[in-house]
């Protein structure tokens, strides 16, 4: 039975696959086997197996275990737009089902999955169907990475109000952009009061080691996960 974390942003470019994958490496490090998933991307390359996505290649990288391309990113869309208007660009509808078994596929064969969404928490994936209603459809709680950058804190307390309002924030990450924030650190204290989740780590995405995620906090947050396949 694997246990789920979904990984969103307070918007999109906020590293929310930066974060992903400095998860997928602390949980490996601690010992635990790990699937990951990028259930729908937009904005992908051609090359010689088809289209790719950067994000999902990073992640089965981090990884480390070989994974079908296709169940990691079972939808994968060339335009570099929003995943609902990528897919009617190519006049695909986004089918939960399909997600669904991808998931159970990869979910059968690790202990902990590391799911990564696009965008924000409320993308739409098609007219009837958002990111948000899939992960709360299966109960995982969420991991909302913030964007330290000016507007951040207003985008973080409204994803976080909206994700409590469908399943669990379990906990957050603040990634601090280029340029860096003025007050970051007074941001992210504003934060840790406002916000009823755990801070799982302030990454520098310029640093050169691999950032370090808060290792009681993420033992808290496994024992948290809902186990499901």
């Amino acid at each position: 039975m694997a246990l789920t974390l979904f990984v969103t942003g307070t918007d999109t470019g906020v590293g929310k696959t930066y974060a992903a994958v400095a998860l997928v490496q602390a949980l490996r490090a601690a010992g635990r086997t790990v699937g990951v998933m990028k259930p729908v991307a937009s904005g992908c390359e051609h090359g010689p197996d088809g289209l790719r996505n950067d994000d999902a290649l990073a992640l089965i990288a981090a990884c480390g275990r070989p994974l079908r391309y296709a169940d990691v990113n079972p939808y994968a869309f060339e335009p570099p737009i929003a995943p609902h208007l990528a897919a009617r660009a190519v006049g695909v509808t986004v089918d939960p089902a399909v997600l669904d078994a991808a998931y159970r596929r990869l979910a059968a064969d690790c202990e902990v999955m590391v799911v990564e969404g696009a965008g924000g928490w409320r993308v739409p994936l098609s007219d009837d169907l958002a990111f948000s209603d899939w992960v709360a459809g299966h109960g995982w709680p969420v991991l909302l990475v913030v964007g330290l950058r000016l507007g951040c804190l207003n985008h973080a307390m409204l994803s976080a109000e909206s994700i409590a309002r469908q399943t669990r924030l379990a906990g957050w990450i603040a990634n601090r952009l280029p340029p860096e924030q003025v007050e970051w650190a007074a941001n992210v204290e504003t934060l840790r009061r406002r916000l009823e989740a755990p801070l799982l780590a302030c990454l520098a995405p310029a640093a050169a080691a691999s950032p370090a995620l808060d290792g009681m906090v993420l033992a808290e947050l496994l024992n948290g996960l809902k186990a499901t396949v």
